[in-house]
């Protein structure tokens, strides 16, 4: 059965920390829903009403696009293992990059990351446990270095480059804001 918390406890922070793997999902009235799976050590609880993840170059940039448009946002974890469980967190959400006042602060939580691109915080407004019964059993094998490859061999001017050509709209059209002000 469902549960709504109005912020995480200890329990919700203690789960999220055990767990590899979590979901984005955004969108807006006239857009494609957009959900992501994200990994490697790219999240952060701030406090009991924000997280944070450091996003990393992808081939598109939805999020960023959606929540400059919408704001609304659901992340997602859920236990693989032999307790079954499923966490959600509905809030409002919202893009921090290297040239906003708060970035400095904010990006010190977080490690070196291959390729990142911007700062995605929730303010989270509703927690929601649910029991994940039939979610099935798998076993953590470990991080890809694909990405890390990947952004390495681009370096900072590719990285740009590719943020120009890619990750400035969204797949409909949507601005994301990615290097504006920069």
């Amino acid at each position: 059965m469902a549960r709504f918390y109005p912020a995480l406890e200890a329990k919700h922070r203690d789960f999220i920390a055990a767990q590899n793997l979590f979901f984005t999902a955004t969108g807006t009235a006239d857009s494609h829903l957009n959900l992501s799976p994200k990994g490697m050590d790219s999240l952060r609880v701030l406090d009991a009403n924000r997280v944070a993840y450091l996003d990393l170059t992808g081939s598109g940039n939805e999020t960023a696009a959606h929540l400059k448009h919408d704001g609304r946002m659901t992340m997602m974890w859920c236990s693989f293992d032999a307790n079954p469980l499923i966490l959600r967190l509905y809030g409002r959400g919202r893009a921090v990059r290297r040239q906003d006042p708060t970035w400095s602060e904010l990006r010190r939580h977080f490690p070196a990351l291959p390729g990142e691109r911007q700062l995605i915080v929730l303010d989270i407004e509703s927690v929601q446990t649910s029991c994940g019964y039939a979610v099935p059993m798998y076993t953590y094998l470990g991080e890809r270095d694909t990405l890390a490859r990947w952004a390495d061999k681009k370096g900072a001017v590719g990285l740009l480059d590719y943020w120009r050509e890619k990750n400035q709209v969204s797949i409909d059209g949507l601005p994301t804001g990615l290097l504006e002000d920069a």
